[in-house]
């Protein structure tokens, strides 16, 4: 497997340097993913609770909506 590039870019010299990204930043990325699922996977279910919420008392979204509004 390669390893990831790196786009370093001076905006005050417009120069731009594409680079093997180091060990650290390699780790980096990979926390960065994880926290990404996680944040995801939070998300999707949070949707799902209150889908079911609204399942429950028999409401759509909209309606739910239309009362909160």
């Amino acid at each position: 497997m390669t390893k990831p590039q790196v786009k370093e870019y001076n905006c005050e010299t417009g120069e731009e340097i594409v680079r093997d990204a180091t060990s650290a930043e390699i780790a980096q990325m990979a926390i960065d993913k994880a926290n990404e699922a996680a944040r995801k996977a939070e998300a999707q279910a949070k949707e799902t609770a209150k889908a079911a919420i609204l399942d429950r008392i028999g409401l759509t979204v909209d309606e739910l909506q239309t009362i909160l509004g």
